[in-house]
């Protein structure tokens, strides 16, 4: 555990934060996506859904960003899941997954019926799958699949590079490098939260981004994400955004600008369409 071993986990993670740009040694052939949604379907497990669900979070940076045109957003979790257990195609069948939404005043609000349910799918394996002994060799086609049933849809498949255990940080590698070649075999961006939380505890040990399993995010590790995910979905910089998460103004301006910079140095300064 890494209580117990902090000078070697420490050490390694700054060593990841020295080579952030190249800890996966493919580099991201898209660097945004074709326009900012207005509506997203999270597609995931429990690393979604801990400290009230990672979707909520990023709708708060939203409105925190002054950020006021119609947004909605569903997430779809299954605990413990990889990607392979969600039935993808299914959450986009006409009169059920986000048939209805709630306005500000809590009333039910009838969508279109007909209308394109999402712009964007985000998508996770399971925490190990991708690097799996047994499951990684299958992440490439489950990535596929999923991306193909979402395209058929109409909509742009997104994948989210997850992080490493708290005290395996090696697993970062693996997972940076099977998240961006899955990326890169199919035209779609990735939200690199992983890289963002090597980089936060590399400059910033004492603060814990994960719960005591060392697996699932603590609400800093839960904004961190969040404010990635803002970040390279919107193209623009979390700093200054007056949603907190009730956290201490100067961690989360902390984790604000952990998140930019990391999607500066993973998708580039300057945004590229795919």
């Amino acid at each position: 555990m890494c209580r117990r071993v902090l000078g070697k986990c420490v050490l390694a993670l700054a060593m990841i934060l020295a080579s952030l740009p190249s800890v996966a040694q493919t580099r991201p052939e898209v660097g945004a996506l074709t326009a900012p949604p207005a509506s997203v379907l999270y597609v995931g497990n429990s690393f979604f859904y801990y400290n009230n669900s990672m979707h909520g979070h990023v709708n708060q940076l939203l409105r925190g960003a002054g950020i006021t045109t119609p947004f909605r957003s569903t997430s779809i979790t299954i605990s413990g899941s990889g990607l392979a257990w969600h039935d993808v195609g299914s959450y986009f069948r006409p009169g059920a997954v986000a048939s209805y939404s709630f306005n500000a005043a809590n009333d039910i609000v009838m969508n279109p019926p007909g209308a394109r349910l999402f712009d964007i799918a985000i998508m996770m394996d399971c925490s190990v799958c991708p690097i799996h002994a047994q499951l990684g060799a299958e992440f490439p086609a489950t990535a596929r699949r999923a991306a193909d049933t979402v395209r058929a849809q109409g909509a742009e498949p997104v994948f989210f590079m997850s992080w490493a255990n708290k005290n395996r940080p090696e697993m970062l590698q693996g997972l940076a490098e099977a998240y961006t070649r899955a990326g890169n075999d199919n035209r779609a961006l990735v939200i690199p939260a992983g890289l963002a939380f090597a980089r936060a505890m590399a400059e910033r040990p004492s603060l814990d981004l994960y719960v005591p399993d060392l697996r699932h995010p603590s609400l800093p590790g839960t904004y961190l994400a969040a404010a990635t995910t803002f970040a390279a979905l919107f193209g623009r910089s979390p700093e200054g955004n007056r949603y907190t998460a009730e956290l201490e103004p100067e961690t989360a301006a902390f984790l604000q600008r952990i998140a930019w910079q990391t999607v500066q140095d993973y998708l580039g300064a300057s945004p590229r369409r795919n």
